[in-house]
Order: structure tokens, then C-alpha cells, then sequence
């Protein structure tokens, strides 16, 4: 039961059940019924599509996972934020804290917009001061469209590299998937983006990220565009775009804005640990994930913790960028 590996096919397991429950769902349901309010939680709103998944995920990891060894478990939908299984045993018996993002990306996948993904990191119970850092195990399993029948799924024991797969529900068959993130030395032609996904503190966002912009790649031209973004409200999307060779530059400021004098609204939702849980996998396959002043990233395993983080495809991205985005943030007080 201290074997990691030993978790590896039940939570795969329980990552395709939660695929499976989804899709069938959104095949079934109205995109209304779908995206109806579920609750208003501190964290997030919860909508109907995400009650799906949490309920698998409860009901699977006490049958599948808890007999085994004793966990605790970190998710949404989970009253007070965490659960100790089996029931009964102590927090401090237990082996590993398990956090869980049943759908990350629920926003996009409700109306059938962008695939969402199901995140789960495993690190070894140190309690409460248990950190993302921690870390041991990871895995992230992507929910298609209804019209999608490709779905892949990322995997990373640490040290070790990363591996993934490409499920085709069609045949019910998966075959091996090479990653590789972008080997560009410039963010130009590419996708490079600051999140902004909510209303509140996007104008000062958009500034930042043209500062940078300019300062990497000179004056915008008249009809060119020097560089694209992508605004994927999904921070384990974002993080597969940059293992997947499609953006060069993420970075998610929006914990910062709270900072910023004088602005009128600020985000209200940023992200959380439990969005950047899979991250492990990103950096066993050479991305850099970073803090915004540059250091690891870190973050208690909560689901309050506001996480503000930077990813680049390669060294030479970051050297072309971080002095730039250090340099925006520096100006404004931010770090």
C-alpha cells in the first residue's frame, strides 16, 4: 500500500469512468440542463455537468481505492473540502493525499464548445502542509466533445518522464502518444497568452500582455499579426497545450490583480491547486512551470489556495519572456 505505483490503474480506471459518465451525459442532456447552477461554492460556481463527476468519483475511490490503502481525498463537492477513507480511519493514518479536479474546464464542456480534462495529482500525506511540489504521481484524461471521438490521456511518475495515450471511443481502443512542446526560440507566430477569461481586471491583463508583446517583438505591423493567444478556460488544457506543442507562453496573473491600486474590479476566480495538480506531468516532459517571480511552483493541497503561475515551452521561451513579464509586473508593484 506505500507503492504509488500500486494507485496507477484504479485512478486511470476511475479517470475513463468519469469520461465515459460525462460524454453519455452530454450526449443525453440539453446544453440548458447541462449548465444549470448546481451551487454557488466559495471556490466556483458548480454546475450540473460537474455533480456528474463528483459522484462517480466519491462512489469509485470508496470502492476501488479506500479497501486498499487509507487516502485522503481533496475535491469539490466534497463536504469541507476533503474526505478521509475508508470511513473511520484517522487523517494521519493515511498514506496519501489525493486531489482531484473531476472536470476542469466545465464552462467550455457544457456547451459543447472545448474538451475539458479530469486532473488527479497523488503526493504522500504530510497533512496539511502537504504542497503541490509533493507530488509523486499524476495523471490527466481529457472529456471530448460529443462530436469528438479522439480523447487523449497524460501520465507522469516523478523522475521517470511522462507518457500518454490517444483513446479512440469508437473502437474502445487507445494507442501510445508522443508528446513534444514547442522547440521555438521566440514566442512569434505562435500562441503566447495571459489568461483573462472573466470579466474584472482584464484591461489591466490585456496591458501586460501587450507590454510584453512589444517589448519581445517591436511595434505591432499593420495587417500581420506577430503572435496569437488562446483563452482555453482550462488550466489543464493550458498546461496540455504547451506539452502538445501548440503555445510557447501561458501565464495565469489573475491572483495578482487583487494587488493592483486603483482597479475598479479584480477576477473573482482564479485558479486553484487542484487546477494545477497534473503540472508534474508538464515538467517530467521539459515545460517550465513556474511561480510568477520565477521560483518552483509551489502551493498548499487545498482547494482555497489562489495560484498565480507561468509555463514555457523550452529555456529559450522563458529567456525571451520571463525578464519581460518580471519587468510589467516589477512596474505595477506585483512582485
Amino acid at each position: 500500500m506505500n507503492d504509488i505505483r500500486t494507485l496507477f490503474e484504479p485512478l486511470k480506471l476511475l479517470h475513463e469512468t468519469i469520461r465515459r459518465s460525462v460524454v453519455v451525459a452530454c450526449e443525453q442532456l440539453s446544453i440548458d440542463s447541462l449548465s444549470a447552477v448546481a451551487s454557488d461554492e466559495a471556490g466556483d460556481t458548480i454546475f450540473a455537468v460537474d455533480r456528474i463527476s463528483e459522484n462517480v468519483l466519491i462512489d469509485f475511490v470508496e470502492r476501488e481505492i479506500a479497501p486498499v490503502v487509507p487516502i485522503v481525498l481533496i475535491a469539490e463537492g466534497i463536504e469541507k473540502g476533503k474526505l478521509i477513507l475508508p470511513h473511520g480511519a484517522n487523517e494521519t493514518d493515511a498514506v496519501w493525499r489525493i486531489i482531484v479536479d473531476p472536470i476542469d474546464g466545465t464552462r467550455g464542456l457544457m456547451y459543447q464548445k472545448r474538451s475539458a480534462w479530469i486532473l488527479t495529482g497523488v503526493a504522500r500525506n504530510r497533512g496539511e502542509l502537504t504542497n503541490l511540489s509533493d507530488i509523486e504521481f499524476a495523471i490527466q484524461t481529457e472529456i471530448p466533445l460529443v462530436k469528438q471521438h479522439l480523447s487523449d490521456v497524460l501520465w507522469a511518475f516523478r523522475g521517470e518522464g511522462a507518457k500518454a495515450g490517444r483513446y479512440n471511443r469508437l473502437r474502445d481502443s487507445t494507442t501510445e502518444l508522443t508528446l513534444r512542446p514547442s522547440q521555438a526560440s521566440t514566442i512569434a507566430q505562435g500562441f503566447s497568452t495571459i489568461s483573462r477569461f472573466f470579466p474584472g481586471g482584464r484591461s489591466e491583463l490585456a496591458a501586460i500582455d501587450d507590454e510584453i508583446v512589444e517589448s519581445a517583438l517591436g511595434p505591432p505591423h499593420p495587417d500581420k499579426a506577430q503572435c496569437f493567444e488562446d483563452q482555453y478556460i482550462s488550466s489543464g488544457g493550458q498546461l496540455y497545450e504547451l506539452m502538445a506543442g501548440h503555445d510557447r507562453f501561458i501565464a495565469d496573473l489573475r491572483p495578482l490583480m487583487r494587488l493592483v491600486p486603483n482597479l475598479k474590479t479584480s477576477s473573482g476566480i482564479c485558479s486553484h491547486p487542484y487546477d494545477l495538480c497534473t503540472e508534474l506531468i508538464a515538467r517530467e516532459l521539459g515545460v517550465i512551470v513556474t511561480k510568477v517571480n520565477g521560483e518552483p511552483l509551489d502551493a498548499l493541497i487545498d482547494l482555497e489556495s489562489n495560484v498565480a503561475w507561468t509555463g514555457f515551452a523550452n529555456e529559450r521561451i522563458r529567456a525571451q519572456i520571463e525578464p519581460l513579464l518580471h519587468e510589467a509586473l516589477c512596474q505595477r508593484g506585483l512582485i
